[in-house]
């Protein structure tokens, strides 16, 4: 009985080479094959690529497996849907007329079983990281992105695996918790419970799998559209399928943080 959501990001594939990245395809894919028959839905919150850009005619080569796997579970009736983030943001209308698949530039509020979930990427969420955000803006202008497709393809992907290499680089060190007064996603969700209550608020970004308890009491003050007796919140960061082949799973009661472990997968 498909009955479960599963959530899932950052599997950056085409980084660091062909081979990881084949073998850490080859991982996500068995994954997707282990959930299939008890998925309800899947969503895959962004930078599943570490670079994509789509000219008319013309988008990245390689992830066939991947993109074969999603066209399976697609065509087999389960929803998917695909959260661009900040190395896959210029996906356009690809996935929707090949793979039947949703595609979402922004976060999403969706309720299920009377629990209330806040997803999305998480990239520029929060405060500060004003130079991220200004950069952000620059690559999601229509007009910029007009210019960069005037580029053939095999210079414009080029440019664009380059500066991705840059960010991820220069990002690095940052693949550690923060604490809560400096994680900006974290502020994000407790500024947000402010106005409005929310079970679980769900992001990619960050690549470290964190689950944290968040109140509804915020400077004292009880979130009053809160009407259940239970007003806690949980933070879950999904981490990334780098390091930690992470996902969370809501089986329409708990969600939970978990680890894919391809081996134990195997001998079930």
């Amino acid at each position: 009985m498909r009955s479960k959501i599963y959530f899932a990001s950052d599997f950056h594939l085409g980084t660091p080479n062909y081979a990881k990245s084949l073998a850490r395809e080859k991982k996500v894919v068995a994954w997707l094959e282990s959930i299939k028959n008890d998925a309800k839905e899947i969503y895959l919150l962004g930078d599943i690529f570490d670079f994509w850009f789509e000219y008319k005619t013309v988008v990245p080569k390689g992830f066939t497996r991947l993109l074969g796997k999603i066209a399976e579970l697609s065509d087999a009736g389960i929803p998917i849907k695909f959260f661009t983030g900040n190395h896959d943001l210029w996906m356009k209308d690809y996935f929707e007329k090949e793979l039947n698949v949703e595609v979402y530039h922004h976060p999403i509020t969706a309720e299920w079983n009377g629990k209330k979930f806040f997803i999305g990427h998480g990239d520029g969420l929060g405060p500060k990281d004003y130079g991220y955000k200004f950069i952000n803006k620059i690559f999601k202008n229509k007009f910029c992105q007009w210019l960069f497709a005037q580029l053939h393809p095999g210079i414009g992907i080029k440019i664009a695996q380059l500066w991705s290499k840059k960010s991820r680089n220069s990002n690095s060190s940052d693949k550690k918790f923060l604490g809560e007064e400096k994680e900006h996603l974290l502020i994000y969700a407790k500024d947000a419970l402010r106005k409005e209550h929310f079970d679980f608020f769900i992001f990619g970004h960050r690549h470290i799998p964190l689950d944290i308890t968040l109140s509804n009491n915020v400077n004292g003050k009880e979130n009053k559209s809160h009407a259940s007796s239970n007003s806690q919140s949980r933070y879950i960061n999904l981490g990334d399928w780098i390091t930690h082949y992470s996902y969370a799973e809501f089986d329409g009661t708990e969600l939970k943080l978990k680890y894919f472990n391809q081996q134990e997968q195997q001998q079930e």
